[in-house]
């Protein structure tokens, strides 16, 4: 479907643009400590494998993993971080699903309630908006670095669920616990992914109009620069003119 954008790919072209390193950093360190405390060794663990790939994407130092990994095993002191969802609805009705990793929830809690109110939203209950959303692994392709047939055979037959295309690139849709092997036939076929990661994918999209889009925008990227918050999911959808004019206009 093209001529319209989701937040999964304003965020991507977002983080390419200004992403901040020392945000990055914490964030796949709080990722590893937390996968680690079912066990140190990625072999055994997926999601500390995951983790630890993400690290050597942003050219984490190899000791400053092996120091989340103590953590996260309590070989070495640290913070207790709790991980946990925060879910409500922004401007326009947009579903919003937050991963959250904190050292102290009531602070947390309430910096995400004040952000919702204040931008036009509401935090819903536990379990409100995150059946909107599906766990899946996600690989974005460009469209111009492979063949569409090539990379629908190729990811089908590692496991993939689906090939979708969007105006720029293609999705890579698969289970989570295919997304290794999908990934990892991508990487042998030297088809290059700009995003590679299991999150959360919306089972629907909510158009919205301008005035809508602008807030919704604001609320998401100020979510997504706050510390304790690892991941932000929305379901919404804006036409390419609408991001055109907010974007002539930013």
């Amino acid at each position: 479907m093209g001529g319209h954008s989701h937040w999964s790919t304003i965020k991507r072209h977002k983080g390419a643009q200004d992403a901040k390193r020392g945000k990055i950093f914490t964030r796949v360190i709080r990722e590893i400590s937390i996968a680690a405390r079912s066990g140190g060794d990625p072999d055994g663990n997926p999601a500390l494998r995951q983790a630890i790939a993400k690290s050597k994407e942003v050219n984490m130092p190899a000791d400053t993993v092996k120091r989340a990994i103590q953590r996260g095993t309590g070989e070495l002191p640290g913070m207790e971080v709790e991980e946990f969802f925060l879910e409500g609805y922004g401007p326009g009705g947009t579903a919003i699903l937050l991963e959250v990793m904190t050292d102290n929830r009531n602070r947390t809690v309430a910096e995400v309630r004040s952000m919702f109110t204040k931008n036009n939203g509401n935090m819903a209950e536990a379990g409100a908006v995150a059946w909107q959303f599906e766990k899946k692994g996600l690989l974005i392709v460009e469209q111009d670095k492979v063949d569409e047939d090539q990379l629908f055979t190729l990811a089908v037959e590692a496991g993939a669920e689906d090939v979708k295309q969007s105006p720029e690139s293609f999705e890579v849709i698969t289970s989570p616990t295919e997304f290794e092997a999908v990934k990892a036939a991508l990487v042998e076929a030297e088809i290059p992914a700009t995003f590679a990661e299991v999150t959360f994918l919306p089972q629907n999209h909510i158009q919205l109009d301008e005035k809508a889009a602008e807030q919704a925008l604001k609320l998401v990227e100020i979510m997504d620069d706050h510390d304790d918050i690892q991941k932000v999911h929305a379901n919404f959808d804006i036409s390419d003119e609408i991001m055109e004019k907010l974007a002539s206009v930013g």
